[in-house]
């Protein structure tokens, strides 16, 4: 499959990444060139410099042969008129766009036709539903949602407090008395996939296979606070900020917004009129004080510095603010993120980077397709959602008596609207939806690449 990538920022390196690892051919554009020849040197792509909506340039990276194109340059505007240009120009063109500014969504949606958009990606909001989703459930860094929000994947961080601290996976049932399965655990930087003699050591990071419906009797049983946010303080004014604190404010729960450009708070004040805009410095420490960091319920961290996220996240866990979300532009600090206490770590571009991926893996094989697919364990363990169809082998077939690949492991099974977390018993029929999860090096692009 022939992929081009117009925009080599993070997401478009992120996706340049993914896609080479996979095989895929794949073909960059970009305005400058430094970005262009960093890329050559890693991957095994081809780059054309220039402007991506230009039918010159478009004509130089071969759209007439491609199958897909991925606009993800740094202006809207760019990224609709580079799509609508391609398309013109191969008809049976895939394109996907990211547009980040609000006011363009409800317009996009109704001329997805008109711009030739198969799909369009918006990382900021997507970002803001996450990090809204884990303000529900204080408790966990991380949810990840499968078949239909029936089962989910959660990470826990283990500290030397936490009632599973130096216990068995075997035992752990005796404490949290519903039942999961932990699929993976990340100590010391590296993901691993226990077995039930496994011992849980103080910072290492869980990830949690589980019904809905048990989520919070986990969290009850761990004696880990549950209860929702009811005032949340948001550092950075930027378009996460705006999409989150209308979530919020949507849902009665009160927020603070600081952000240091005094035109950007005067325009959210027009726009989140039951917000609380603070002008100031989201490093002051004064300021965060006397604005009641420490009586909130939960801090997230969204300014456009990496750094400085950090920093007031961990500020904001040293006054005991019971939640703390920290956005991250960059996901290659991996080691270093994985040994700061940072709460919940929210990567904007890994999010709608997966996405991406599923859509091409699904373009590449639309039989038994990945019906989603999650990047978990700090991108070294991949959670993927099939449907199993009338091609799946072994349905009926008890999963202990199937021989599957050894980095593979299945974690949950849906029979319509009954969920089960997979034992060695269970088994799946045409019609259920399967979880699996996988290290990241290992490609599944259809359910029965999991046999051996």
């Amino acid at each position: 499959m022939k992929i081009i990538i117009a925009g080599d920022g993070k997401v478009g390196a992120t996706l340049t990444r993914q896609l080479t690892s996979e095989g895929y051919d794949v073909t960059v554009i970009d305005s400058k060139l430094s970005p262009l020849e960093s890329s050559v040197e890693r991957y095994d792509v081809i780059s054309v410099q220039g402007n991506c909506a230009s039918m010159d340039i478009l004509r130089q990276a071969g759209v007439r042969d491609a199958d897909l194109l991925i606009a993800a340059t740094g202006a809207d505007e760019v990224n609709l008129l580079c799509c609508t240009t391609a398309h013109a120009m191969n008809p049976r063109l895939h394109t996907i766009a990211r547009v980040r500014n609000p006011e363009y969504t409800e317009q996009i949606y109704k001329m997805r036709e008109t711009f030739g958009l198969s799909m369009l990606i918006n990382p900021e909001n997507q970002a803001a539903t996450e990090i809204d989703r884990l303000l529900k459930y204080p408790g966990f860094l991380r949810r990840d949602t499968f078949a239909q929000g029936r089962t989910e994947i959660v990470e826990l961080r283990v500290d030397a407090k936490s009632k599973l601290c130096d216990v068995r996976l075997a035992d752990m049932q005796k404490i949290i008395r519903c039942k999961v399965l932990v699929c993976a655990v990340l100590r010391g930087g590296q993901a691993v996939t226990p077995g039930g003699d496994f011992v849980l050591q103080a910072g290492d990071r869980l990830f949690i296979t589980a019904l809905s419906e048990n989520l919070t009797t986990l969290l009850k049983n761990l004696g880990i606070l549950s209860r929702q946010a009811r005032r949340v303080m948001l550092c950075g004014g930027g378009r996460v900020s705006y999409y989150l604190a209308a979530k919020l404010l949507k849902a009665g729960i009160g927020c603070v917004i600081i952000d240091n450009s005094a035109a950007r708070c005067k325009e959210l004040c027009t726009l989140l009129p039951g917000a609380e805009i603070i002008l100031g410095d989201a490093s002051d420490q004064d300021l965060l004080d006397s604005e009641g960091l420490s009586q909130c319920d939960a801090l997230v961290t969204l300014t456009g510095l990496d750094e400085l996220n950090m920093i007031v996240s961990l500020y904001g866990i040293s006054q005991g603010v019971p939640q703390v979300i920290t956005k991250l532009g960059h996901a290659d600090k991996g080691s270093i993120v994985s040994s700061l206490a940072l709460g919940s770590v929210v990567c904007p571009k890994e999010l709608c980077c997966s996405n991406i991926v599923r859509y091409v893996r699904a373009m590449q094989n639309q039989t038994g397709a990945a019906l989603s697919v999650h990047t978990i364990a700090d991108g070294q363990i991949e959670a993927m959602e099939f449907l199993a169809d009338e091609n799946t082998k072994y349905c009926g077939v008890p999963l202990k008596d199937i021989r599957m690949k050894s980095s593979v492991r299945v974690v949950s099974i849906s029979h319509g609207a009954a969920t089960e977390i997979a034992n060695g018993d269970s088994v799946y029929q045409q019609g259920d939806t399967i979880i699996v999860v996988t290290n990241s090096g290992v490609i599944l692009r259809q359910l029965n690449d999991i046999f051996a």
